[in-house]
This record gives C-alpha cells, sequence and structure tokens, in this order.
C-alpha cells in the first residue's frame, strides 16, 4: 500500500508492535524507504470524474468522492490524494442532496448526465469513480435493491467506445444485483481492455488482532459472523461475504469457485451448527474477537438469524450469520489443518459519522487510478456478487442454489492491502 510521506513516531511504534505480534500469519507491509521522500507534485493532477446514485450526508459518494475533495488521514496525518475530482452526476438529488453546495464550494461541475462528465466524446478524464449505493431505488421479488449499476456502468463504456480510449473506473460494492450483469461488466472491462476494481471496505480496513494469512495457508473453514437489523438483507450479507472472501481465498491452490450456496432462516440456521453443516468452535472464535458482544444466549438475543452457507469446489466450506441483535461487529474465524486453535480477527470498523475504514479504500482506489491495475482480482468481487445474486435466490426460494458462473478460479494478491496500525490521528 502507498503511506504518506511522514511517518508518526506513534505510527512507527504501532508498525513494529504489530510486526511482533503478527507472527508467521503476516506482517504489516514494510515501509519503503522512498515514502519519507517528498512527493514532487505533478505538472497536472489526473482528473476523475464520479458518477453517483446520491450524494448526501454518510452516502457512499459522500465518502468516496468527498474523500478525493476533502482528504482524509493517513498514517496519523491528512492526505490529499494527487487526483483532482473535476465533474460530479447523480442520478437522484433527495431533499437532503449535499452535492450542489459541495461542488459550488470546490470547483467541481455538476453534470447532468454521464456523458458530460466524462467530457463527452473527448473523454478528458483520467479515472472513473461508479458509487451507485444508497438512494430511492424499488426492491425485486428477492429482496434485492435494483441500483442501476450497470446502467450507468454502460453509459460510462459508451463513452469509452465513442472516444476510443478508456480508463480505470472504480465500482463500489458489487458489481450487480444480477450475477449475469455483473459478468457482463467483467468481460466489457477485458474487451476494452481497462482496469475495473469493485469492492467494499471490508477486505482492506484494519483488522484486530492484525494479521494475514500467508497464501497457501491450509484453510478448511471459514466463517463470518455481523450484525445488522438493515430491513433489505443483501446490504450487509455482501460485506460479510467480502470478509469471508479475503481469507479463504489465501488457501491452498487460490480460489477454485463455489459449487453451491444454500440460504437459511430462524431456527434453521441453528439446527445447520448442531448438525455439522457450519461449526459452533469458528463461531465462538469469531465473536471472541467481538468488542460488541452482547451479554446472554445468542439464541435469545437473535431473533431470526440469517446465514448463507457456501460449498467451495476443493471440499472447503464457508458461512456467514447475521447476528443481529448480539453483534454488530463483522468478525472472521477459520479452521486451518494442523493448528489446533482457529484463525480469528474483527474487521475494525471506525463509526460514522468519520466511518474511517473509507480511508483505507479510497488509499486502495488511488493506487489501482495510479496504476491502471486492481490492487486485487476484479474475479473475487465477480465470485462475492455471484454467491450473494444466488444467496439471495436460495432464501427466496428454499433451496441451495448452483450455477456453472460460480466456478469462478483466480490468484489472490500477495498483500491485500488492509490498513496496519493505529487508526487515529497523530498529535
Amino acid at each position: 500500500m502507498n503511506h504518506s510521506p511522514e511517518i508518526s513516531r506513534r505510527a512507527a511504534l504501532a508498525y513494529t508492535t504489530a510486526s511482533l505480534a503478527a507472527g508467521c500469519f503476516g506482517r504489516p507491509t514494510p515501509l519503503a524507504a522512498a515514502d519519507n521522500l517528498p512527493a514532487k507534485p505533478p505538472a497536472r493532477l489526473p482528473r476523475v470524474a464520479a458518477i453517483n446514485t446520491i450524494y448526501r450526508f454518510r452516502s457512499h459518494a459522500y465518502h468516496i468522492a468527498g474523500r478525493f475533495i476533502h482528504g482524509y488521514s493517513r498514517e496519523g496525518f491528512h492526505h490529499q490524494p494527487p487526483f483532482k475530482l473535476v465533474r460530479m452526476f447523480n442520478d437522484q438529488y433527495p431533499s437532503d442532496d449535499l452535492s450542489r453546495e459541495v461542488c459550488r464550494r470546490h470547483d467541481v461541475q455538476l453534470c447532468t448526465s454521464v456523458a458530460e462528465a466524462l467530457g463527452g466524446k473527448q473523454l478528458d478524464v483520467d479515472a472513473v469513480l461508479l458509487i451507485a449505493e444508497h438512494g430511492d431505488y424499488p426492491l425485486n421479488e428477492f429482496r434485492q435493491i435494483l441500483y442501476p449499476r450497470y446502467k450507468l456502468f454502460e453509459q460510462i463504456v459508451e463513452v469509452f467506445r465513442t472516444s476510443g480510449r478508456s480508463v480505470p473506473v472504480f465500482s463500489d460494492k458489487h458489481l450487480s444485483y444480477d450475477h449475469r450483469l455483473a459478468a457482463r461488466m467483467v468481460a466489457t472491462s477485458r474487451e476494452l481492455k481497462f482496469g475495473l476494481m469493485a469492492g467494499s471496505s471490508i477486505p482492506v480496513t484494519w483488522r484486530r488482532p492484525e494479521f494475514e494469512p500467508p497464501l497457501g495457508t491450509p484453510f478448511r473453514e471459514g466463517l463470518v459472523t455481523f450484525g445488522s437489523d438493515h430491513p433489505t438483507p443483501e446490504v450487509y450479507l455482501f460485506h460479510a461475504l467480502e470478509g469471508l472472501q479475503c481469507m479463504l481465498e489465501r488457501r491452498v491452490g487460490g480460489e477454485t469457485g463455489v459449487r453451491s450456496v444454500t440460504g437459511l432462516t430462524g431456527d434453521a440456521v441453528w439446527k445447520a451448527g448442531d448438525d455439522g453443516r457450519w461449526s459452533w468452535d469458528l463461531f465462538r472464535a469469531a465473536l471472541a474477537t467481538s468488542p460488541s458482544l452482547n451479554i446472554g444466549s445468542v439464541r435469545e438475543n437473535v431473533e431470526r438469524p440469517v446465514a448463507l452457507l457456501i460449498e467451495y469446489r476443493d471440499g472447503t466450506r464457508g458461512t456467514v450469520i447475521n447476528l443481529s441483535g448480539h453483534t454488530t461487529d463483522l468478525c472472521f474465524a477459520g479452521n486451518v489443518a494442523g493448528r489446533q486453535q482457529p484463525l480469528a480477527t474483527c474487521f475494525y470498523l471506525p463509526a460514522p459519522p468519520g466511518a474511517k475504514y473509507f480511508n483505507a479504500l479510497v488509499s486502495n482506489i488511488e493506487r489501482f487510478f495510479t496504476s491502471g491495475r486492481p490492487p486485487y482480482p476484479i474475479e473475487r468481487t465477480l465470485l462475492t456478487s455471484t454467491v450473494l445474486d444466488l444467496g439471495m435466490h436460495s432464501l427466496h426460494d428454499n433451496h441451495p442454489q448452483q450455477a456453472p458462473a460460480l466456478e469462478i478460479r483466480y490468484t489472490p494478491p500477495a498483500d491485500s492491502g488492509f490498513f496496519r496500525g493505529s487508526y487515529t490521528d497523530a498529535l
């Protein structure tokens, strides 16, 4: 990951301490000597366009595009991205819209179309943020929010085709509620040869305790617990799948794809654990890392648990369970062959309004926009998008889902790019 030019004594101490504590299961990325040198500003800042569904307080566009405008904290110091957000398009303008005032204050052109935001036939921007999360959109019968990610993506691509060139595109969260549309997005990026990055903050936020399983870790099973009372289950199921995948993809052989996805609710979730379809030992190990863990019995605290059970093609098992009422943290535990105790960590998510986990995501987006190469394969997000889609169908149909689209293989990155060290600013 990139680092800010200045490293505080506190950050250096945190780095050293974390390095000693991490042991054989991963260490923070070493600080490069060149990172301590002042960066020479470029003659012209690369230009970025933001294509959003909405821009209001605490929306994803507010947190992601907003960091390109205002900057954010990195390793304890303010960091201003070496990019210029020049234009913005919003699909909707709710009563609490902030985009008009933000754009006026910060010299950002507010546009009436995607094409205008990209410069029309000239395509005069160097990168695109596609942030289609939040807003007033309908649900389908599978309780999926019909965000227009694919529609907006196609409008971006139309400008690419017309202009005869393309630039890197970051798409926030899952690629589409429909895995077939998600696959088309990836195929289009390959056809036009532009970098496509997608996903959430979960794989790159801080971890407590801090570790990175080395590539080739012999995982046998992984489980993620989380807690969300959002009325639409897919919203946070995606985050849980991202947490599960960024760990299990590091197993022996890399990612080999998924064989089946099964959705369960209510007492069927507990029965599946009692029957050995997921591990109570992993469940307890994951929750042991949760700062928000509630008192009392999980079966009493959680009125309606929701779970997705994932069978990978190589026999590895994965589970994500929503425990609304028992925890609000997103935590992982995994069984490793030859290791008696599970590996477990909490994906640390500093609370709003700052929501500093977006610092980690935007830092990785910067890496992508600079190099044109995503810091992790787009296939990861294609797989989590596909598992989520079929998982929602399984919850609706009360039947396991299988499909050739789940057979997605890829090699994970050597370093997942998650933030290490302190999450507070230097004094």
